[in-house]
């Protein structure tokens, strides 16, 4: 490989090296723009049930599991914008130095140009060009004169209009540095209003839970006994759900003992298209936030108490609607002692749990669809509480982290 070759391929993977960077950059920003609007969102819905519950006595344990959550979502506000506001410092750092060097290779370009234009000048007069070509010693020499006039000539037009581009080019990375300074002061602001907000959410959160470790014991027990009480309802579905596997096993002529339902075909399609829905599965309200998570975690009050959580709880709006998140068959209403109305719904060999209802409007038997209201959750009337626990179960009787398998969750 010749010198030549290997400078024009080094100088087209520098140009792609910098194109690549370019566009990693731009889909970073317009992810953590995304993250961004969505945080925002999920503030507003806070603030929002908040507002409409006002009036409401909550719970000190309620009001403890609401300030974490906003102080959570306030915290992961605050990463994002940060990540934002130092990628448009490095490309504002990157675009200054651009314009720093355009301005060097300007600088030069004119200089250059302003010396070709002095010495067109001098030797503008055409018997002047005459002479040169006449002074040629041959023909030849005659000749490479003349090409070296016009050479010369497109040399200077070429200077004139690398100048102009150079100049347009200086002129965008200008307003692209001007835009990039005024959306991170932009982010920088809004980041103090919400770390001021968090501030304020702390400082309410920690008189709360002065006021809670007086009474430590009496919640400790609160929470332990709610804990019991889910450990009870789920122990019942589990219970619920192992019969209709049996049922179903029997009803196909096969072993009660099979691991999992005994599918038709129908029904392994509606599995195998709930499966490829991972992820993409609508929430089971319209709006709401999780204010419990899947899985075992600590008592936000009392850090020695774990909870277990074989789903999450969502915080929605008074009246809200229960919703199926997939297509299915409503295989079991169940109403335990001590509890709200909870509906199963068959999905295949998966069931998705809605529990606390206060109005069901579906029966055993039923084929719902995606989105299908299947009931209204049940509104606390002594605090404002509307909350939907919902759990996702498969052939096995073992739980699923729903915010694996719900949009955005």
């Amino acid at each position: 490989m010749n010198s030549k070759n290997y400078i024009v391929k080094l100088v087209l993977c520098l140009l792609f090296l910098v194109c690549t960077l370019g566009f990693s950059q731009n889909t970073k920003q317009q992810e953590l723009e995304e993250r961004r609007q969505e945080l925002r969102q999920e503030i507003q819905k806070i603030n929002q049930l908040q507002q409409e519950n006002k009036s409401k006595e909550k719970s000190q344990l309620s009001l403890i599991e609401n300030y974490n959550y906003k102080i959570n979502v306030l915290n992961n506000l605050i990463s994002v914008t940060n990540q934002q506001a130092n990628l448009l410092t490095r490309e504002i750092n990157t675009n200054q130095k651009k314009i720093t060097k355009l301005r060097d290779e300007l600088k030069a370009l004119k200089a250059d140009y302003s010396a070709m234009i002095v010495k067109s000048y001098k030797s503008k007069n055409q018997q002047s060009r005459i002479m040169f070509l006449l002074s040629s010693n041959n023909f030849k020499q005659a000749y490479k004169r003349l090409q070296y006039m016009k050479q010369y000539s497109n040399h200077q037009k070429q200077q004139g209009q690398e100048i102009k581009l150079k100049s347009e080019e200086l002129q965008s990375i200008n307003a692209s540095l001007l835009k990039q300074k005024a959306e991170k002061q932009k982010l920088v602001t809004e980041n103090r209003t919400v770390q001021k907000t968090l501030e304020d959410e702390r400082k309410q959160h920690e008189i709360l839970m002065a006021s809670i470790k007086k009474n430590i014991n009496v919640y400790a027990a609160q929470i332990r006994a709610k804990q019991q009480e889910a450990e009870r309802i789920d122990r019942e579905i589990e219970r619920i759900i192992r019969e209709a596997i049996v049922k179903s096993n029997k009803k196909a002529g096969k072993p009660a003992t099979t691991s999992g339902f005994s599918l038709t075909a129908e029904e392994k399609a509606l599995a195998s298209n709930f499966v490829s829905n991972k992820g993409k599965l609508p929430w089971p309200v319209e709006k709401g936030f999780v204010t419990l998570r899947y899985g075992s975690q600590p008592s936000p009050i009392d850090k020695s108490l774990t909870i277990k959580s074989n789903g999450v709880r969502i915080a929605t709006e008074k009246g809200a609607k229960a919703r199926a998140v997939f297509n299915g068959e409503v295989t079991s209403i169940i109403v335990i002692k001590n509890s709200n109305p909870i509906v199963m719904i068959r999905h295949g060999n998966y069931i998705t749990a809605y529990k606390n209802l206060s109005k069901v409007y579906v029966k055993e038997g039923d084929k719902v669809s995606t989105k299908q209201d299947i009931g209204e959750v049940f509104t606390n009337p002594s605090n404002g509480d509307t909350i939907l626990n919902f759990v996702i179960y498969d052939q096995k009787v073992n739980t699923l982290n729903p915010s694996e398998w719900i949009y955005k969750m």
